[in-house]
């Protein structure tokens, strides 16, 4: 068997592994980039969209394991909290942004990674600003390394903490940037914390849709689309059937997309390699450093001081 060959078949040996429901979420993702790093990554093209895919379909699927009403008040004690978080965020990205003397559209992509969806958010904001491929691979590699580092840090100082699931959840949601790593850290600490976590994420990812307007009107990107993410809509849906039509298969379904979501995370970790980490740039690394550290703070304090006195 030729080495390429053979590098093909421990690739899908390992995402099959990390979808065996034997491998945690952080070994996953870790997994998936210590390939890279010692093998290559034997299917480049292919990986971005098989990644994006599987995650929308695992994403849609842990709905048949949540109960409307429970995530419903999680979204609510969450909105307060996304909302603030937003503000602040866009904001000190401008304003950390021309301190660093960075341009303003690779600023601005930055600071809508992390105080919306990370990737997800970029991808849909870069097109309405009109920002050049440079710009983009910027500041997806700088979300993507911090993303990466949140999901194996945050349950651990959830723990180091004392966090309960509740409360670990919604700091998750707020603080960690992509909805891969918030649901794979999430999992990772307990069933009450992914539920909490899933439904604040991807309301906060809504907000896609009105910075995405907010976007146009800054940098005069007029006839520009906004890109609306359906499968948010489908997860709702999925949990409304769970809530009200509760079978036994909705919790085969939920298993299967935990599983397929811990497979997905190895998939990403491929994605990062030691050359993408290089190609980032000082600059708005530290952008993106500053900006992660005052939310996972100041939202951190808020949830532990307001929503348990609520």
């Amino acid at each position: 068997m030729k080495r390429n060959q053979l590098h093909k078949v421990l690739f899908f040996l390992g995402f099959i592994l990390c979808a065996s429901s034997f491998i945690p979420a952080p070994a996953a993702l870790v997994g998936g980039f210590l390939f890279t790093l010692f093998f290559g990554h034997p299917f480049p093209d292919l990986s971005h969209k098989a990644t994006s895919l599987l995650l929308k379909v695992s994403v849609v699927g842990l709905g048949f394991g949540m109960n409307a009403t429970a995530a419903f008040k999680a979204g609510k004690d969450g909105f307060l909290l996304t909302l603030a978080s937003l503000v602040l965020i866009l904001v000190l990205g401008y304003l950390v942004g021309r301190w660093l003397k960075i341009p303003t559209k690779l600023s601005h992509l930055v600071a809508c990674g992390t105080a919306i969806c990370g990737g997800s958010a970029i991808a849909a904001v870069a097109p309405v600003v009109n920002a050049n491929e440079k710009e983009v691979s910027m500041s997806l590699g700088v979300v993507f390394l911090l993303n990466s580092i949140a999901l194996i840090l945050f349950p651990f100082m959830g723990h180091f903490l004392g966090l309960t699931e509740y409360n670990f959840g919604l700091w998750s949601a707020i603080a960690i940037h992509d909805t891969s790593s918030v649901v794979g850290a999430a999992s990772a600490y307990g069933e009450e914390a992914l539920m909490v976590a899933t439904t604040v994420k991807l309301a906060r990812a809504l907000w896609i849709i009105p910075i995405s307007f907010l976007s146009v009107f800054l940098f005069k990107g007029k006839g520009k689309k906004t890109v609306i993410p359906w499968f948010i809509l489908l997860f709702v849906a999925t949990m409304l059937f769970n809530s009200y039509y509760p079978m036994g298969i909705n919790a085969t379904f939920f298993k299967i997309s935990k599983s397929l979501l811990v497979a997905t995370l190895f998939l990403i970790g491929s994605s990062l390699s030691i050359t993408s980490i290089k190609e980032v740039g000082l600059k708005p690394l530290v952008l993106g450093v500053i900006l992660w550290g005052i939310i996972s703070v100041l939202s951190l304090v808020a949830i532990v001081g307001w929503v348990d006195l609520h």
